[in-house]
């Protein structure tokens, strides 16, 4: 795979309440991904970048929702969402100030 196209696989991680609750129960991190990317790219990709090794990965994408500007409807954009279930013992700290 392209090195430069797995760079712009990852967009940001997800840190919320969800998320570290998932980090915590079962070794996985979630991640914002490129509306294109696929399971396969993010594995390369989170290989890559964090030096782990990646046992799964689940994409699912967040749906567009409609919001309201006073008389006008429009919508926010609809992205993926992509969590990385990690081998046991691996982990990422995204806390960590290098």
């Amino acid at each position: 795979m392209n090195q430069e196209r797995l760079l712009q696989v990852l967009l940001a991680p997800i840190v919320s309440e969800k998320s570290t609750l998932v980090a915590d129960r079962n070794e996985q991190v979630v991640f914002r991904v490129a509306s294109d990317a696929t399971k396969i790219e993010v594995k390369a990709a989170v290989e890559l970048l964090f030096k782990v090794k990646v046992d799964a990965v689940q994409i699912s994408n967040v749906k567009a929702k409609q919001k309201r500007f006073g008389r006008t409807q429009g919508w926010r954009k609809g992205w993926k969402k992509a969590y990385v279930c990690l081998m046991p013992g691996q982990q990422i700290d995204f806390s960590a100030a290098e």
